[in-house]
């Protein structure tokens, strides 16, 4: 399968950034003191494990922000599978530029493949059901876009991406305003009509509560045990979408997705996905 890329442009500031904590006051040091300016170099990204590849945008980019002059050469692109072994990505140009942008490149984009290695995981364990697999907001600081792309190359689908994009009555709010129906009358009064609704519950009653105030189109069910999100599936009848969250781990995905519910999300897929060894070779 393959993805559309979000413009460099959005991804630049993001990386820039990277690249100046990593760059400092004087640029490399190490480089300029030993690499003579005119030695080129034919670099290689290799992946030392199997894993669903993502990131390659941002690498990319990154060497073309140290060095517009590289060459680079995609060889596995974000979404696709790589064998332990396999070339991901030619860097070609001069020595001392590829080695400036070596860093932050292999940071990026072990990190997103293996948030997008992950999310395959979990996504594997939700095959043959309606249930769709998506990511949260526990992202790392200023990487949520690049991280939720992640999950989309490994599969996944995304929740919410900021506090605007959607309403979403969590526990406090609905405790900080008083109970079920409150938020739910405020939020007919408020909300614009292009602006999708979500509620939180962790308790039956409270679904039952939600149904007949109205107002959500999405029910999240809220650390439920199996027994208690099927019997959500039951009463919701069809009316909202649902989505189980709290506790999601890889060993239980099955057995949510069977029963019924339309989501699953997990912040694990972004907070706890093991970085992807990938390494640099000249």
């Amino acid at each position: 399968m393959s993805f559309a890329t979000v413009p460099d442009l959005i991804l630049e500031p993001m990386v820039r950034s990277a690249l100046l904590e990593d760059l400092g006051s004087y640029g490399d040091v190490t480089t300029r003191a030993v690499i003579p300016a005119d030695v080129t170099y034919d670099a290689k990204l290799n992946a030392r494990q199997d894993a669903i590849v993502s990131g390659m945008q941002v690498a990319a980019l990154t060497f073309r922000l140290v060095d517009p002059s590289l060459e680079i050469t995609l060889h596995i692109a974000d979404g696709q599978t790589c064998k332990k072994g396999d070339v991901l990505m030619s860097i070609k140009g001069k020595a001392a530029s590829i080695l400036s942008g070596e860093r932050v490149a292999l940071n990026y984009a072990g990190r997103l493949t293996g948030i997008a290695t992950k999310t395959a995981g979990f996504v594997a364990q939700a095959k043959g059901t309606k249930a769709r697999v998506t990511c949260t907001r526990k992202t790392t600081p200023n990487m949520r876009l690049v991280e939720k792309l992640a999950v989309l190359h490994g599969g996944g689908h995304n929740h919410r991406y900021s506090l605007s994009d959607a309403i979403m009555i969590k526990d406090n709010h609905i405790a900080a305003a008083g109970g079920v129906r409150q938020v739910l009358e405020a939020t007919k009064q408020h909300a614009s009509h292009m602006m999708a609704v979500e509620i939180e519950v962790d308790r039956l009653d409270q679904l039952q509560e939600v149904l007949e105030v109205g107002g959500a189109s999405v029910v999240l069910l809220d650390n439920m045990n199996n027994d208690d999100l099927r019997q959500a599936v039951k009463i919701v009848n069809g009316r909202m979408k649902t989505e189980a969250s709290g506790n999601v781990k890889l060993d239980r995905i099955a057995s949510i997705a069977a029963t019924g519910v339309d989501y699953i999300s997990s912040g694990a897929l972004t907070h706890s996905a093991k970085t992807i060894d990938l390494g640099l070779d000249f």
